[in-house]
């Protein structure tokens, strides 16, 4: 019994995801969109990114932070310019990552 509720649990969330992201791709398949509407989607992913980024960097426990402990938001700031700069995926992760651990070396 313990299998074949591991199962449909499998399936059911396989379904739950999959539905979702096929209906799109075969309701717009043979179809243009307008320019506008593809303007507004590219923006999708920088907004969905930065509503999961932001209260990461900002916030501790329910309040701002803004200490000079908060090595993520203090690294993020170059980060992003770099980002921005360059569109360098792997180069924003070094250095941020870089800057992080050194933040946490030198400064506790």
């Amino acid at each position: 019994m313990e299998e074949q509720i591991v199962l449909l649990t499998i399936v059911g969330m396989t379904l739950v995801t999959y539905i979702p992201r096929f209906v799109p791709v075969l309701a717009l398949a043979s179809r243009t969109l307008p320019e506008p509407l593809i303007r507004w989607l590219s923006y999708v992913p920088t907004a969905v990114l930065s509503a999961m980024l932001v209260p990461s960097l900002l916030l501790k426990d329910t309040s701002f932070d803004f200490s000079v402990e908060n090595y993520f938001l203090w690294a993020a700031i170059p980060a992003f310019i770099l980002a921005w700069r360059t569109k360098s995926f792997f180069g924003t992760v070094a250095l941020g990552m870089g800057l992080v651990a050194a933040g946490r070396y030198f400064l506790g």
